[in-house]
């Protein structure tokens, strides 16, 4: 089980070179958004993109955010005004727990690369109601995974994209119909890593 005290120690330890942030699109910042559950321990907010010709992450689970825009300070505010943008959650510097380490996304000569900041929140019961997909032609649904359940061996899986190409498969964790792999994964396993764990989709 990791806790709260747990994940807000470890992200206090890291680094930052806030100084290479620039409000560019080249730049893009996430939220990996905590809520305490029912049950106690932590939930994890995912979303399922809308099938878009064009999106590159088209119909993928990934964490609410986007690119950077010139009206944005700092990549905190990236991740914060997409999450609301997104799925209507306000985060404030109140719920923010730390960041990950910043990683560069390998794209294609055509798109360019990315630069993208993944940042750690925890909100209560309030934010949590607020959360409902605000952009249906961006967003098709909003869900909760509770943490455990992504380092749970069991729900490992593979995953062929595009579906039915023929394509190498891909790791994944399997949450109902959704699996999460990709950029996503690679964000939860840099977390995993902060936090000393084996991320089983991974190992």
């Amino acid at each position: 089980m990791i806790h709260l005290p747990e994940i807000r120690a470890a992200l206090a330890r890291l680094e930052h070179d806030w100084s290479v942030y620039d409000p560019h699109p080249s730049q893009a910042a996430v939220a990996m958004i905590l809520h305490h559950g029912e049950s106690g321990g932590l939930e994890v907010c995912f979303i399922r993109r809308a099938e878009r010709v064009g999106d590159p992450w088209s119909g993928q689970v990934a964490f609410p955010g986007g690119r950077a825009s010139a009206s944005d300070p700092d990549a905190f505010a990236v991740a914060e005004r997409e999450t609301f943008e997104e799925v209507g959650i306000v985060l404030r510097p109140e719920h923010r727990i730390g960041a990950l380490p910043m990683r560069a996304v390998e794209r294609n000569v055509r798109r360019g690369g990315l630069t993208l900041w993944p940042f750690v929140y925890h909100v209560g019961a309030a934010e949590r109601a607020q959360a409902t997909a605000r952009i249906p032609a961006e967003v098709a649904s909003v869900f909760w995974v509770p943490i455990g359940h992504l380092f749970d061996e069991a729900a490992v899986t593979e995953l062929e994209y595009p579906p039915g190409s023929g394509s190498p498969t891909w790791p994944g964790i399997q949450f109902g119909e959704h699996v999460i792999w990709g950029l996503t994964l690679r964000v939860l396993a840099s977390f995993a890593e902060v936090m000393q764990r084996s991320l089983p989709a991974l190992a």
